[in-house]
């Protein structure tokens, strides 16, 4: 008998975040989250996507035991600005019952009807800084701090259930050795000169903070267009300013300005985490903090987080002065190896950014769909 419950208490959101724990454990694969900041991530006064959107949280238990978990997501400005009747749904772990699955979604079904929706659409978060997509390749490759990891059957459920594909994501990798400076020196320099621009390069936190605005101005300006995009509100660019940018190397924040000292481009590169997570077993008391600070210092694998170029610039080559600064950074860091997260497959504009590095995907991952 399978019974599903909401997870409304702190002790419940406890158990469905560490659900995973037990469902992953001993896997290489998976990268566990800092429970507190998941706890952070589900806290209507904490997390400023509340402000615009709903969220309910459901456990399935069989025979008095956790066997899976779901969020159902409405995010209002999706739902009433871009005419996208839409219940979302993320957060999804469960054992290999599809009957599990089946009573989870249902719940995600109820929730969007009583709210007069048309379609359910998953595994996505709040927004598209939030993790998205179920893996269905890649599953023998470690997870990262962005991305969701899963069993092969997640798949399998959801086509059994009826729902289909709707938007296809991959991720890549090559080795820094893969890039050719000489491609982007020369055009860099072209680049400057003909446009009028110069990188922006840091060390300090405290000097990034007055342009960090304005990058998320132009992260929503040059996203707009895709078909998945949602853009980011003021009050949480004020909520990712403060819990990430701190956190990130300032060296691996690059801007691109024009003579106005507008940003035209930028670009934002994380150290790999994952081992350093898989370490701290969801704690950073008493020695998670200090697994993810050796990582953030010594890491050899970069993950190229976000790029972002204003579309009056794109197909301009602004790209060869970001990757100009991010090479001279990256191999005094002796970075070994460089990741990409998830990108549409039919992002051709940001392919055709990665070409010349010979990218390999490693990943394929999807959302899936099915009308209520």
């Amino acid at each position: 008998m399978i019974s599903i419950k909401e997870a409304n208490t702190k002790a419940l959101l406890l158990d469905y975040i560490k659900f995973p724990f037990s469902l992953y454990k001993g896997s290489q694969y998976w990268v566990p989250p800092i429970i507190s900041d998941e706890l952070e991530t589900f806290d209507k006064d904490k997390n400023p996507a509340f402000a615009s959107a709903d969220a309910k949280f459901y456990i399935a238990y069989k025979d008095n035991t956790i066997v899976g978990r779901i969020a159902a997501i409405i995010n209002w400005n999706e739902v009433n600005d871009q005419g996208k009747k839409k219940v979302r749904f993320g957060w999804f772990d469960v054992i290999d019952d599809i009957e599990v699955t089946k009573a989870l979604l249902e719940k995600v079904h109820e929730f969007g009807r009583e709210n007069q929706l048309e379609y359910v659409e998953g595994p996505v978060g709040f927004s598209n800084l939030d993790k998205v997509g179920v893996l269905t390749e890649g599953f023998d490759e470690i997870s990262t701090m962005i991305t969701w990891y899963n069993f092969p059957y997640y798949k399998e459920h959801f086509e059994k259930l009826g729902m289909t594909v709707e938007k296809e994501y991959v991720e890549s990798k090559f080795p820094l050795s893969n890039i050719k400076p000489d491609y982007f020196i020369k055009a860099n320099e072209l680049i400057k000169q003909r446009y009028q621009l110069r990188p922006l390069n840091f060390t300090k936190t405290k000097d990034i903070m007055p342009y960090v605005d304005k990058m998320f101005d132009l992260f929503n300006k040059s996203y707009a267009n895709l078909s998945s995009f949602v853009a980011i509100t003021d009050i949480q660019k004020e909520y990712f300013k403060k819990k990430y940018i701190s956190f990130i190397n300032p060296e691996l924040i690059k801007f691109v300005v024009d003579k106005d000292d507008n940003i035209v481009a930028f670009s934002i590169v994380m150290p790999s985490f994952s081992e350093a997570l898989q370490k701290a077993k969801g704690k950073l008391f008493p020695f998670g903090f200090l697994h993810l600070l050796k990582a953030r210092k010594h890491s050899k694998d970069m993950i190229f987080y976000l790029i972002g170029i204003d579309p009056e610039y794109q197909n301009k080559g602004v790209t060869a002065i970001i990757f100009n600064e991010f090479y001279e950074t990256l191999s005094k860091k002796n970075a070994q190896t460089c990741f990409r997260t998830p990108e549409l497959v039919d992002n051709t504009a940001i392919h055709n950014i990665w070409k010349h590095f010979d990218p390999v995907i490693h990943k394929r991952r999807c959302t899936y769909v099915q009308n209520l």
